[in-house]
């Protein structure tokens, strides 16, 4: 939709100077707000046309300042138009920075991410797990790649991101990079995060998400029979080695709890529960949940 822009030029009475002179003023209204400007030019009171909006008499002086008013407002037609092409929004703010001549800076997705990712890293083992900084590091390559074989740069302005970008990266991590489903919109999720910081700082005026739809798979998980336990469990391997990573495998199954947490499970996690046996006491690494668990449980069907 257009924004309705209108432009006005009028001498300001109330600001008459020294020799007499009354500064001409620029005012631009885009959708109801009004910015207003001083064109640097002035002129006598009894030269101005209200109602021409420009300076009366066919002078030197006059043809020189109307000139001057008309190239004026013809650049500001100009800077609309720029907008427009740019896909940036016609408001009050981005036609006062072009009148001023203030470029609006650039941010630039691939920087964002890798700035994101790098407060993942100093916040391991506090906020994050270090998987969580390889899954972000990995979905921030598989960025990088994807728009270096769509676009054929190194980084691309988030305003540039839209329904299509999505759309065209979920079709790149399925056939360029041969992810399934649940691998791809794990991927297009972490980019999610990216582009709801984007909104949050006020980098991107709409969320490129809306209308776009992608859902799991529910996939039917494998999980092994008490009689594939039982031979893993009585099975001995050649090297301590192998035996020290069946035990934990199977710790695993006995507990329920994941590698991350058996990974950094102390002594000190080991107490004696309500009913006098040796329990787990633990925060689980995913969700920093408190994880209970009796230990005699585990060997009751192994003993």
């Amino acid at each position: 939709m257009n924004a309705k822009l209108s432009i006005l030029f009028y001498a300001k009475r109330a600001k008459t100077n020294a020799n007499g002179l009354i500064p001409i003023y620029l005012r631009v209204t885009v959708d109801g707000e009004r910015i207003e400007l001083t064109t640097k030019r002035f002129t006598h009171p009894d030269k101005w046309s209200v109602e021409g909006n420009c300076m009366k008499g066919t002078s030197a002086e006059s043809k020189a300042t109307n000139s001057y008013l008309d190239t004026l407002k013809a650049r500001i037609f100009e800077y609309q138009q720029e907008l427009i092409r740019n896909d940036d929004l016609v408001n009050a703010e981005n036609m006062r920075n072009k009148i001023l001549g203030i470029e609006k800076r650039s941010h630039m997705l691939i920087a964002i991410f890798q700035n994101h990712n790098n407060e993942v890293k100093a916040l391991i083992g506090k906020d994050f797990a270090a998987a969580t900084h390889v899954r972000y590091e990995t979905s921030l390559k598989h960025t990088v790649d994807f728009i270096k074989w769509k676009y054929k740069v190194s980084d691309i302005d988030i305003r540039k991101i839209d329904h299509e970008f999505i759309t065209s990266y979920e079709f790149y991590l399925k056939t360029k990079c041969n992810c399934c489903q649940n691998t791809t919109v794990k991927y297009i999720k972490n980019f999610g995060k990216i582009i709801r910081i984007c909104i949050a700082n006020g980098w991107l005026d709409r969320n490129p998400f809306i209308n776009y739809k992608s859902r799991m798979v529910e996939v039917e998980r494998a999980f092994l029979s008490q009689d594939e336990i039982e031979t893993m469990f009585n099975k001995e391997f050649a090297t301590d080695r192998l035996n020290q990573v069946k035990d934990i495998f199977l710790f695993s199954c006995f507990t329920g709890l994941a590698y991350a947490d058996v990974k950094k499970l102390k002594r000190t996690n080991i107490a004696l529960g309500v009913d006098g046996e040796r329990w787990i006491f633990i925060n689980r690494t995913k969700n920093r949940y408190t994880f209970q668990h009796p230990i005699t449980t585990y060997f009751v069907c192994y003993s």
